[in-house]
């Protein structure tokens, strides 16, 4: 059983990641805010079943692979703390762009494809990619049992917030994108505190000890 702080720890990053724009907040804020709430919340159930494949992968794989080749663990960490660095200065550079403001108007589509391109989005992101790659495994702990069963409980925490997070940004989005057109230091203050957070998590990842044994 994991622990309160890995729980909190989880929850406390998947929590600043997800209110950092990436491709599923821009995706599924243009799609809420061009097709509607119903259509968001489409493509949010794709996003939810992206989650799910990287969570089983993670629990299958992940842990022995890292545990049979370090360096893979020190290669992934690094990577990812070179993106996470890459998507503060993102943030924090002038003219970083807002979810909230998708560049021109989407076609609608069906909910099949709606689902799809939430799927896809979800899986071809390398932030989530990276987290329960390089970010989970920081939080497994020896006495807790297998590294698997670890995985999943921490994914468990990580999904329940993403997908909180995310609705409530989708379900949101035209509201904010209306306040923040006309707030123009609002926008700012959102983009500067996005990236120190990222700047923060890129930090921590770098300097993160190797993942327990499976």
């Amino acid at each position: 059983m994991i622990s309160l702080a890995a729980a909190g720890g989880v929850a406390l990053i998947e929590l600043g990641m997800a209110l950092i724009p990436g491709p599923n907040m821009i995706h599924l804020a243009s799609r809420a805010i061009t097709q509607g709430r119903r259509a968001g919340l489409v493509s949010l159930s794709g996003t939810a079943v992206g989650f799910l494949c990287y969570l089983l992968a993670a629990a299958a794989g992940l842990s022995a692979l890292f545990a049979a080749v370090p360096v893979a663990y020190t290669v992934v960490k690094l990577a990812g703390a070179a993106y996470l660095a890459y998507l503060a200065w993102g943030m924090l550079k002038p003219g970083g762009r807002s979810p909230f403001t998708p560049a021109g108007d989407l076609a609608p589509v069906s909910d099949a494809r709606l689902f799809s391109m939430g799927l896809l989005t979800n899986l071809l992101n390398p932030k989530i990619a990276l987290l329960y790659a390089a970010l989970l495994p920081q939080f497994l702990e020896p006495q807790a049992g297998p590294a698997w069963g670890q995985l999943l409980q921490l994914g468990g925490v990580q999904i329940v917030v993403g997908i909180s997070v995310n609705a409530l940004i989708m379900l949101g989005a035209a509201r904010v994108s209306g306040y923040l057109a006309v707030r123009p230091r609002v926008m700012a203050t959102q983009r500067f505190v996005a990236g120190g957070l990222l700047g923060v998590f890129a930090l921590r990842t770098a300097l993160s000890r190797t993942p327990v044994s499976a």
